[in-house]
């Protein structure tokens, strides 16, 4: 598989502008996915966030298994983390209580003096973790773009909740993806661009890492029963009825539909990262 690299010229602009932005704000918000948050890590922002108070929030929560928990709470044995599901309303009072509990003390003191503060916080992740998504489910109705691809929003938006003020951000990647079993995972979950991707490519890795770490899901949906990663795309073919004129196999059509059936759940909660992925990241 070719290198992934992906860090486009609006990118390098956003980066710069967060980092204005970032002496305006009180904390910042670093949503991650919950399938592989040290993959969605981007440590080039944390850099630039600094000494500012930090929630990180695991988001996708209904398409992680329990292994997530875990990944979950080695964060939270640093830092200030939740996992939730942008997309499930009961998610929201999750999130309102981690922020909180983020500014409590902070709060308490400016309420003191009389004071009522907005503290403000500004929303940040690598693209298609639900940043959007996640202010939209904050702020009780659609007021920020979303998508479900990577690099929806590409300007910054304030949106008001009481005392809160959120800054949605654009999904910033770090300049250089030096990690690049981070990477593929990345490509995985939508982070990066199809379009500059070898998506067979990315498929076939993709069957390989499920199948070395949940066969019976790829048995289940695929009747996959091991073998090469191109062996077990045609598996995919035969199960799915993927085939063209001559009896040839559709492979366009499968990576397609094997990659599509993960980012939408078909094949069932999962977690790509492992605690080991966690080491050496500085939350």
């Amino acid at each position: 598989m070719k290198t992934i690299q992906w860090f486009p010229g609006h990118m390098a602009k956003a980066m710069r502008e967060m980092e204005g932005d970032l002496k305006v704000v009180d904390g910042v918000i670093f949503v991650l996915d919950a399938r592989c948050p040290a993959s969605t890590f981007n440590p080039r922002l944390k850099q630039l966030v600094g000494s500012k108070p930090v929630l990180y929030v695991m988001n996708k929560g209904d398409l992680a298994d329990g292994a997530s928990d875990n990944l979950l709470a080695r964060i939270k044995g640093v830092a200030a983390a939740v996992k939730i599901n942008s997309l499930d309303r009961a998610s929201r009072r999750d999130i309102l209580g981690a922020i909180e509990k983020l500014i409590a003390e902070r709060k308490a003191k400016y309420a003191a003096k009389g004071y009522n503060k907005t503290f403000r916080f500004m929303v940040v992740g690598v693209p298609n973790t639900g940043k959007s998504t996640l202010i939209n489910l904050l702020a009780g109705g659609r007021r920020a773009e979303t998508g479900d691809r990577a690099g929806v929003t590409r300007g910054r938006q304030w949106i008001r909740l009481g005392d809160i003020e959120l800054l949605d951000t654009p999904g910033a990647m770090a300049p250089s993806l030096s990690n690049q079993s981070f990477a593929v995972r990345l490509a995985y979950v939508g982070c990066l661009n199809d379009d500059v991707l070898d998506m067979d490519d990315i498929c076939l890795s993709l069957l390989s890492e499920l199948y070395e770490k949940y066969p019976q899901r790829l048995r289940e949906r695929y009747g996959v029963e091991g073998g090469t990663p191109l062996e077990m795309l045609d598996c995919v073919c035969s199960r799915m009825g993927f085939v063209v004129r001559g009896g040839g196999y559709d492979y366009d059509r499968s990576y397609r539909a094997v990659i599509d059936d993960f980012r939408k759940g078909r094949l069932g909660r999962l977690t790509l990262d492992s605690l080991a992925d966690l080491d050496g990241l500085e939350f």
